[in-house]
């Protein structure tokens, strides 16, 4: 039997081309998300309160979480966009509200979470994440890395996101 806590991310390689993503952001640090005065839960609400989930790519029926614009690495400042991927040549909605942010191709290193509650298993994988990365071999480019919640099959109480990090080649 296997015990409900154990790890069960899954890891592999993608490469993925560049793509434009608009939404609501902030600028935050990982230290500010771990106190009271953490700004994502409130993005989250900003954007579901923006009715962007509306307007969702044909092509891609995708929220993404985008990290973006680091000030150094994982424990410097960071920009946090969550928003759709707007379709190449679609002309972006005009707001004061949204900003639209660019993704460069690159290699990632996906790492797919277990099925299990959205609020228990994206800080988790974050966790993951972070503590693969003090030996990996892989490198982190800082460039962008996105977590992708597939709306198709969504259910905040029993879904898998897929976190992309970006690596050097």
């Amino acid at each position: 039997m296997s015990n409900s806590n154990e790890k069960q991310i899954e890891r592999f390689v993608e490469v993925r081309p560049a793509m434009s993503i608009q939404g609501v952001g902030v600028r935050t640090t990982n230290e500010a998300e771990a106190g009271p005065l953490a700004k994502i839960p409130s993005l989250w609400d900003r954007y579901f309160q923006s009715g962007l989930q509306a307007s969702l790519s044909d092509k891609d029926q995708a929220i993404y979480a985008l990290y973006t614009d680091y000030e150094s690495d994982a424990s410097g400042a960071y920009t946090l966009v969550i928003g759709n991927r707007m379709d190449e040549g679609a002309a972006a909605e005009s707001s004061d509200e949204l900003l639209q942010a660019h993704v460069p191709a690159s290699k990632y290193l996906v790492f797919r979470t277990r099925r299990g509650p959205l609020m228990e298993i994206v800080p988790q994988v974050w966790y993951e994440i972070w503590s693969y990365f003090e030996q990996a071999e892989e490198k982190r480019t800082f460039t962008g890395d996105y977590e992708r919640y597939d709306t198709l099959q969504f259910d905040p109480a029993n879904t898998v996101v897929d976190v992309y990090i970006a690596i050097e080649s």
